[in-house]
């Protein structure tokens, strides 16, 4: 029997490192792809901020154009 349980642990060895590369390549996509999210979200952040800003330029000039 003991011959037999080595056999089958000398098996997956060969698969061992090519499971761990696809987790590898899986956790590098997945940083990748939080890494581009993050940046999108900055980027679109910035923008909404600066149309938000605007927006309230434009309101505060309504505002004293109305008042005079």
């Amino acid at each position: 029997m003991d011959p037999g349980a080595g056999v089958r642990k000398e098996r997956p060895k060969p698969r061992e490192p090519a499971a761990r590369l696809e987790k590898a390549k899986q956790r590098s996509a997945q940083q990748e792809l939080k890494q581009r999210q993050r940046a999108e979200i900055y980027a679109l952040n910035r923008v909404m901020t600066e149309l938000e800003q605007q927006q309230f330029d434009s309101f505060c000039k309504q505002m004293q154009g109305s008042g005079e």
